[in-house]
């Protein structure tokens, strides 16, 4: 698969066309999207048109953004002005809005050529989806992000957008075996992004290459005034994270997390591998805080959260969400404030610990995954718990596909950095996946 990278450089160089590149990506997804289901929607002349547009602007000499001619999906939660969007919800299949998200904007004038919408489970929650994991169509690819991950994972576009309330960027990515960021809270606006959890809720990128996944993160990256989650800081460039070398070898932290007994074995053997060949560059750290009452904070939050700011569906449409996410919105209205108050003070208390600890530590190393995907047959999306604490805290991550299960399917590592040094996080990505790529 050709990088996004590499499709900048060749367009820029003449060697191929905006017209071409989408136009391969169009027949690869006419190769195999019959039987893997990623795509919600597609709209092959509205992207022929745009590429070619573009196309003109470089035959004009006009200037060409960071993103020119890349063929791009975005996960079905992100509105789209000339695309439905309907959030994974038959009922909704008609929805059009009448504005881009903010992040759509973003890549449209870096050049992006959207190619269509990727599946999502039904509200971004964890009712599964039909599609089914590229490397074996027996699995998932996880949820809720299914067809952004398997989009990529296929080869379809070289990279796509999710997001992540929970779990839901960096699950799927491992399970597919591609790269993956959930940046810091605040970095990219959700303007235009459906809202299930405004403490939580967080877009990421999948990739195939860690310089793609910096390439369109740095893109999206940008403050949004009508975002109240959206820094107003300079956003770190991931893309000069990753140019910028090393002067000594990382330090890596490792915590026993509570959820550890759940790990497949093979998922177990192929962390304590890693920290095998890591050696003296790995420290297990005791943390002063409890990770279980961490992991519990979130679920009351999110759950607190989602039937209040779903509810503006519910009285537009009726109750058409789906069995999982119905049970948990009734749950949520049984939570009160001061349930609430007190998990947002836990999560207060989480942001506070790990301000000072990346003093110390240049990344946690931790799974992505608690182990390869569950077969499709099972009708789940996989357990999103490897992602909890790190989600409820902000703090940035990466997923790199190092491990391969029992039977072939690909395991995740996840690492995560501090938060707003995404750039930090990607150089000592970038040291991880070279060095154990040269054992």
């Amino acid at each position: 698969m050709t990088t996004a990278v590499q499709m900048v450089q060749m367009i820029g160089q003449g060697e191929t066309t905006a017209v071409g590149l989408v136009s391969a990506a169009f027949e690869k997804i006419a190769e195999t999207n019959d039987a893997l289901q990623a795509w919600a929607w597609l709209d092959r002349d509205a992207a022929l048109a745009h590429a070619a547009a573009l196309d003109s602007l470089r035959q004009s000499g006009r200037t060409m953004g960071p993103l020119h001619g890349v063929p791009v999906g975005l996960k079905d939660i992100i509105d789209t002005a000339a695309m439905p969007t309907a959030c994974g919800s038959q009922p909704l299949a008609g929805r059009q809005p009448d504005t881009d998200a903010f992040l759509v904007s973003r890549l449209r004038s870096a050049g992006a050529v959207v190619i269509g919408k990727t599946t999502t489970t039904a509200f971004a929650f964890m009712d599964p989806t039909a599609t089914r994991n590229p490397h074996n169509h027996a699995y998932s690819p996880g949820g809720s992000s299914a067809g952004s991950a398997a989009a990529v994972a296929a080869g379809h576009v070289p990279v796509a957008v999710g997001t992540q309330t929970n779990g839901s960027v960096i699950r799927p990515a491992s399970f597919c075996g591609v790269y993956a960021v959930k940046p810091s809270f605040g970095m990219i606006s959700r303007g235009g992004v459906l809202r299930t959890s405004q403490t939580f809720d967080q877009v990421g990128v999948f990739a195939n290459t860690l310089e793609d996944a910096a390439l369109v993160t740095d893109v999206l990256a940008d403050f949004d005034p009508l975002d109240q989650g959206c820094f107003w800081r300079p956003r770190p460039k991931l893309c000069a994270g990753l140019a910028s070398p090393r002067s000594q070898d990382p330090h890596f932290a490792w915590f026993d997390m509570p959820y550890f007994d759940r790990l497949a074995a093979d998922a177990h053997a192929g962390l304590m591998d890693i920290v095998a060949r890591l050696g003296n560059r790995v420290e297990q750290v005791s943390a002063p805080i409890s990770f279980a009452e961490l992991i519990e904070a979130h679920a009351v939050i999110q759950t607190y959260e989602i039937p209040r700011n779903l509810d503006r569906i519910r009285q537009e449409f009726g109750d058409i969400f789906p069995p999982e996410l119905g049970k948990l919105m009734a749950h949520g209205t049984t939570i009160g404030d001061k349930a609430y108050d007190d998990a947002m003070q836990c999560r207060a208390a989480a942001i506070n610990y790990f301000a000072s600890f990346f003093d110390d530590f240049d990344a946690v190393l931790t799974p992505a995954a608690l182990g390869e995907a569950p077969l499709f047959s099972e009708s789940i999306t996989g357990n999103p718990i490897c992602s909890t604490v790190w989600t409820l805290a902000g703090l940035p991550c990466v997923t790199l596909p190092l491990i391969a299960s029992a039977h072939a399917m690909p395991i995740g590592v996840q690492l995560v950095g501090g938060a707003e040094a995404d750039d930090k996080l990607f150089g000592v990505a970038k040291w991880l996946d070279g060095y154990l790529g040269q054992k």
